[in-house]
């Protein structure tokens, strides 16, 4: 999870340079950036109304390029980076959905139910024509698209008895707008009731209707007054500006905002004196001034900080953003970063995507399940303060001039959504070679495996876990303090010895502890080096043939070749056996015990106890072969504690017999350690 944390902070990291780099070519191709301001006198009559139609003014009765320029100028500073924005909207032939409602419900649940937003809706009444043609209301429904407004039809056929019950005998058009300034208020539907079918009439009684919300002043008392007064809002936003009404994007957004930012429009056409704006800190109109308990802060100073709709939307959204916001951006990141698993793992192509869906199912749970208690807490009333300082960290957060930067990489990528993805895609694709290079270097398998073998190793997986859950075994030794381990009363209620026993990995044998046998005072001569090294040389190719042919060989025919190799070949040239530890009372080796017996048949020598591990019980037989421990040979040692020869331990295991030969304890299962107690010190008595 860290190393895709880091990924995609390092591709957000290579996002901003290369929004940098963009900037800079801009700069040297063009001459300026996209925070320059543009002269409007040096625009065309087309480019000043394109910025006119994305502020929300209307211009239909200004046929004058001068009377248009000025409009531009009261509605705010021109950005280059607005008017390329604005350029690129109106070149953009792209068709905006309208909802067809299907009846009463359906518009309730979309229409009255909404509390955050604008409807327009084109009631088509029976047997009736519409009242805004066809070619009309596609140019109707882009042009209040831009302002979030949503737009549709509902046509009285589908169901009449609601349309009498509203009185909707013939076409029209219906607007619902928030009647309160609160948040998740009533909705108030109003009707059209001009006689001008027009695209601009209509537009414009949408935007009277949409700036009634906003709260108006007209003189400096009026704003001494609402500037010195504390209420609700902890935000506010004014807009000074000579206008006879706020843009349409500026009452747009006071819908959207209902309940988390007050918008405030201060009308200076008619004022003679304006002191109490300097001394506020307001010397120029048009401004858009941000009132916080932090203090002042001007719009437009910054980068990204265009008179539009969504630069301002994104604005307010950093600065004061719903719960539902800060979801939907933990939602993105979480399944950025779960894409990271598709170039970060390696091996197969189904595997990838396997590991890819296993990853994002398992992010999006843990994310929704996060965020339940989450929402609760929210909910208690002495978790106000928290949420107050949480705010405040945000706005002082936002407000800085790298936040303003990534606002405005925000808002470039996602009008670019190729540019993003092929920049994710490039950013996976280094991630993909450097971590496939890391993984040849240290001699790695799964790099070369195909979707076949990768495949087959699932399905084994599987069967084996879908039978034996808990076949996963971990270095030895093992450091638990369970005395026992439950899973084995479960697994031998579950698997009895008359069903099929289950197919478990054999990946665990070469972590099993292996040494050497070693006797005191006996040094090896040339005739039992030769022997010791013969002996290493069968048991190495002994495994290999098990290895090969582990499924092939019965329990007994295994058990009869063991008895036979004890019989023509002797594993060891001893002839006797002893337990060299009291507590140890297995059968073969109580069988033979002879307090620290002789290792080899020439005469009675202590094993070497040192050089056995300490978790492993002392003894000199292997119960497998019913042979002595020769001095030299490999010994392997099995969880429980008991000890074998290596060849003998690794046929008996690779067998299907997953567990010791003494005591049945699962092989690869874990057990406390055995510890050997202290030897009591026997003093003399002087």
């Amino acid at each position: 999870m860290w190393v895709k944390l880091c990924c995609l902070l390092l591709y957000f990291l290579a996002l901003f340079v290369l929004a940098r780099v963009f900037e800079a070519v801009a700069w040297y191709e063009s001459g300026f950036l996209a925070t320059q301001l543009v002269d409007p006198v040096a625009l065309s009559f087309r480019k000043l109304r394109t910025i006119l139609e994305c502020r929300g003014l209307g211009h239909s009765g200004l046929p004058e390029k001068k009377d248009v320029r000025e409009l531009v100028e009261k509605s705010g500073d021109l950005m280059e980076g607005e008017l390329y924005s604005a350029l690129k909207e109106e070149e953009a032939s792209e068709s905006v959905s309208s909802t067809n409602f299907s009846g009463e419900m359906h518009f309730y649940e979309l229409v009255e139910d909404t509390k955050d937003g604008i409807w327009l809706v084109q009631v088509i009444a029976n047997d009736r024509s519409p009242l805004v043609g066809k070619v009309h209301w596609e140019k109707m429904v882009k042009k209040v698209s831009r302002f979030g407004i949503r737009t549709g039809t509902f046509n009285c056929s589908s169901d009449p008895r609601y349309c009498r019950r509203r009185g909707w005998l013939k076409s029209t058009l219906i607007m619902s707008v928030p009647q309160t300034s609160t948040s998740k208020g009533k909705v108030m539907l109003k009707e059209y009731s001009g006689r001008k079918i027009e695209v601009e009439h209509i537009f414009k009684w949408i935007t009277a209707h949409a700036a009634s919300r906003i709260k108006t002043i007209y003189n400096s008392e009026h704003l001494k007054e609402e500037w010195n007064k504390s209420d609700q809002y902890r935000v506010k936003i004014y807009l000074f500006a000579n206008l006879d009404q706020p843009p349409a994007f500026f009452s747009a957004l006071s819908v959207k905002f209902t309940g988390r930012v007050e918008f405030i429009f201060v009308n200076v056409e008619n004022w003679d004196n304006k002191s109490y704006m300097a001394e506020i800190g307001v010397y120029k109109t048009p401004s858009y001034i941000l009132r916080t308990p932090e203090g002042i802060y001007r719009y437009g100073n910054n980068t990204g900080e265009f008179i539009s709709l969504r630069a301002m939307d994104s604005f307010l959204r950093s600065l004061q953003p719903e719960v539902n916001d800060l979801f939907v951006l933990s939602l993105v990141l979480v399944n950025l970063m779960a894409w990271m698993d598709l170039f970060i793992t390696q091996g197969a192509t189904i595997k990838r995507f396997v590991v890819l869906i296993s990853t994002l199912g398992t992010y999006n749970s843990l994310l929704i399940i996060s965020w339940l208690p989450v929402l609760g807490f929210l909910q208690l009333p002495y978790l106000d303060s928290f949420y107050e300082y949480s705010l405040k960290l945000f706005r002082y957060s936002n407000t800085t001039t790298l936040a303003s930067w990534v606002r405005a990489d925000w808002m470039f990528y996602s009008s670019h959504p190729a540019l993003f993805l092929s920049t994710y895609l490039g950013h996976g694709l280094l991630i993909d070679y450097f971590e496939k290079k890391r993984r040849r270097n240290n001699n790695t398998d799964e790099v070369n495996a195909n979707n076949l073998e990768w495949l087959s190793s699932l399905w084994d997986w599987y069967t084996s876990y879908l039978f034996h859950p808990i076949a996963s075994f971990q270095h030895f030794p093992f450091d638990s303090d369970w005395d026992e381990d439950p899973d084995l009363f479960l697994e031998r209620l579950a698997f009895p010895d008359l069903w099929l026993h289950p197919l478990i990995p054999t990946d665990y044998i070469k972590n099993l502890p292996m040494w050497r046998f070693k006797c005191l005072g006996v040094h090896p001569d040339e005739e039992m080096l030769e022997t010791f090294q013969d002996s290493e040389s069968d048991s190495d190719s002994e495994n290999k043939e098990v290895f090969s042919s582990e499924k092939e060989v019965s329990e007994d025919d295994e058990l009869n070749a063991f008895h036979r190799r004890g019989e023509g070949e002797p594993r060891c040239g001893a002839e006797t056996c002893s337990c060299a530890n009291k507590y140890c009372h297995h059968e073969p080796c109580e069988r033979k015990a002879r307090s620290y017996g002789s290792c080899s048949a020439a005469g009675d020598v202590e094993p070497d106890w040192s050089a056995w591990p300490s978790e492993m019980l002392h003894c000199t037989e292997c119960v497998v072969c019913l042979e002595n421990f020769a001095n030299g040979c490999l010994l392997t040692g099995l969880p429980c504690g008991h000890v074998f020869h290596q060849n003998c331990i690794v046929m008996w295991l690779a067998g299907g017999r997953h567990c010791c030969p003494v005591c049945r304890w699962a092989s690869y299962k874990k057990k406390q350690p055995y510890t050997h107690p202290q030897p009591l010190s026997n003093d003399t008595p002087s």
